[in-house]
């Protein structure tokens, strides 16, 4: 039975051309960048360029460009390490946000920024929790459950307001802006000026690249404590031997990414649109979470009342239809989403959710034979 896989916000099948551009770095030039004879300097000139190909996708200098081991890593490094940097300081980060950023702000004070009903960041509560303690705000650029595109230009313009009135009353605490923008590379522009970030993570496993890859850009003069110690490798920000291999990779993914981002989103977009109009066509009380504008074009958030989520989604996988009940991170813990809590769905509507996410392989006859499916399994649910 052919598999339909509709689960890319959890992983990403590596592309061939990813595959082709990391091949040369897991045997023929394998040394190790640190190493001053000619083939560890050769190894350094690749990570060098590999870099900079990054830096190019992100609008960055090279030199702004921090490898670490997917977007987990970078999250940490983002938040642990600004925040060690000003201990008496707070961090803002919406209540949206990945564990990944979740637990690392849970050292440090923070508050959480509320959202609509959509899931977007309510700009107005945004500004009335920011203090002359806030040095962090971390808001990510698309949601992993909902889609929900959040609205970065106008969070940094808030920063910016913020910044001159701090100038002006002599207070010199910082405030910089980090998104996690894992879920976003394959359809969204990831030019840092142009969203207004200080910092941004990028993670390969959801770009069809190698997972363990990713990166943390950080703006040039923004000062981060390391999370790893050792031999002072990435600008003192991360300790051990360079995974080359693994930075070709993200470096290919995210030009295949770019070079695709128009043709790619029109076409799962599509193929959203179908989902949603058959789903509705058939089971007219589903619920799509999320809204339908400004919403990443590969993600469908689908609430069948009265369904058990759990249970729904083995059996779509005993018909060959693979989806999630939310986050994977959260489901492999059975607890309710919290991103679905915060958009104020109770626990027995949010139990009845699931998430069905889009990708390069995905077809028209996919998302028919997958609606199909689930009337015939929530027919008795009605």
């Amino acid at each position: 039975m052919k598999k339909i896989y509709l689960d890319y916000a959890a992983a990403t099948p590596m592309a061939e051309e990813v595959e082709a551009a990391m091949r040369p770095y897991l045997s023929g030039m394998f040394h190790n960048p640190s190493a001053t004879y000619l083939s560890g300097r050769a190894a350094r000139h690749g990570l060098d360029r590999i870099r900079g190909r990054i830096a190019a996708q992100l609008g960055a200098r090279p030199a702004e460009v921090v490898f670490t081991a997917g977007a987990t890593e970078a999250n940490n490094l983002a938040i642990q390490g600004l925040m060690k940097r000003y201990p008496q300081g707070e961090a803002l980060v919406s209540a949206i946000e990945h564990e990944s950023v979740l637990a690392p702000a849970g050292l440090f004070a923070h508050k959480r920024i509320p959202v609509d009903e959509w899931g977007r960041i309510i700009l107005n509560k945004l500004s009335i929790l920011i203090t002359d303690k806030t040095v962090l705000i971390s808001v990510m650029l698309v949601n992993n459950e909902l889609g929900t595109i959040q609205p970065l230009r106008d969070i940094a313009e808030i920063i910016a307001q913020v910044r001159d009135e701090r100038k002006k009353r002599g207070v010199g605490s910082p405030l910089y802006l980090h998104t996690d923008a894992a879920q976003a590379g394959n359809y969204l522009d990831l030019h840092a000026a142009r969203l207004g970030v200080d910092m941004m993570t990028i993670n390969g496993g959801k770009l069809y690249g190698p997972k363990q890859s990713g990166a943390l850009f950080i703006k040039a003069g923004i000062k981060l404590e390391p999370l790893i110690l050792g031999g002072g490798q990435e600008f003192g920000l991360r300790s051990g031997t360079e995974n080359i291999a693994a930075g070709a990779g993200l470096a290919a993914a995210l030009e295949l990414a770019a070079a695709q981002r128009q043709a790619e989103t029109s076409r799962v977009m599509a193929l959203r649109r179908l989902f949603e109009e058959e789903i509705r066509e058939r089971r007219p009380d589903t619920v799509i979470n999320g809204g339908q504008n400004g919403r990443a074009p590969h993600i469908v958030s689908l609430t069948v009342p009265g369904a058990d989520n759990e249970r729904l989604m083995m059996e779509l996988d005993e018909a060959g239809i693979e989806c999630a009940v939310g986050s994977a991170c959260s489901a492999s813990r059975e607890e309710a989403s919290h991103v679905l809590s915060a958009i104020g769905l109770d626990e027995e509507t949010a139990r009845a959710t699931l998430r069905f996410s889009l990708g390069r392989q995905s077809t028209e006859a996919d998302i028919r034979k997958t609606v199909r499916q689930l009337a015939v399994l929530t027919d008795g649910n009605r």
